[in-house]
């Protein structure tokens, strides 16, 4: 039986993201050894293909469901749905994120990505998205060629009263900055799951947030 999903809680945080990892077990077992210490985990695996996927995704949610951290899944609407997720995370050519939410359900977390542009974030929260997203802030190793987006993109999009990602070469030493100017939650893949230590690096991450309250009640 597919797990109910989760109640959508506030959106702060550490917002893990999956490695491109073939070997499941594997997957399973460095997600398990982070997952406390994350608001959100997005599954994300570019080199895998459609069984692979679907297999990963559903191994994790009930790691998901028993840390009460709810599941996303990078691009697949329809992967989101096969494995009763909790919603899905669209890039720009991933569909339109009200015919999204129309298929999802009021209930699901649906995040757009906005790159640079502050114009994607007022059209993503018009159609009804959960949070937005902006980046790279940072060179990014995961995307070298990502466009790079500045600190008054977090800054100017609080109108919009969504919570704000911040994603692409954040570390521990940049991530406060972020969190002051308006990041609700750091997205991070291999800043922890390439960490020689992990749990060390996750809980660097959300300390990031302890000392600074979020600018609106999410």
């Amino acid at each position: 039986m597919t797990p109910s999903p989760l109640p959508v809680p506030p959106l702060r945080g550490l917002y893990l993201i999956t490695p491109d990892e073939p070997d499941t077990e594997r997957l399973l077992d460095r997600v398990r050894a982070v997952l406390g210490h994350a608001a959100l985990l997005q599954y994300r695996n570019k080199t895998a293909d459609a069984a692979l996927r679907h297999r990963q995704m559903a191994a994790l949610l009930p790691l998901c469901r028993a840390a009460g951290v709810p599941l996303i899944a990078n691009d697949y609407a329809d992967l989101a749905i096969a494995i009763g997720a909790d919603g899905v995370h669209l890039g720009e050519d991933d569909g339109d994120p009200a015919a999204v939410r129309a298929r999802l359900g009021a209930n699901a977390i649906i995040g757009v990505s906005c790159y640079d542009d502050l114009a994607l974030a007022r059209a993503a929260a018009a159609a009804g998205a959960s949070y937005i997203a902006f980046g790279a802030f940072f060179p990014s190793s995961t995307k070298p060629n990502a466009r790079r987006a500045s600190l008054d993109l977090l800054r100017d999009s609080a109108e919009l009263r969504l919570p704000r990602v911040a994603i692409g070469g954040i570390t521990p030493d940049n991530a406060r900055g972020l969190v002051a100017s308006g990041a609700d939650l750091l997205a991070v893949i291999s800043g922890v799951f390439d960490a020689p230590d992990p749990p060390a690096a996750a809980r660097a991450y959300r300390a990031a947030f302890e000392s600074t309250a979020p600018e609106f009640p999410t």
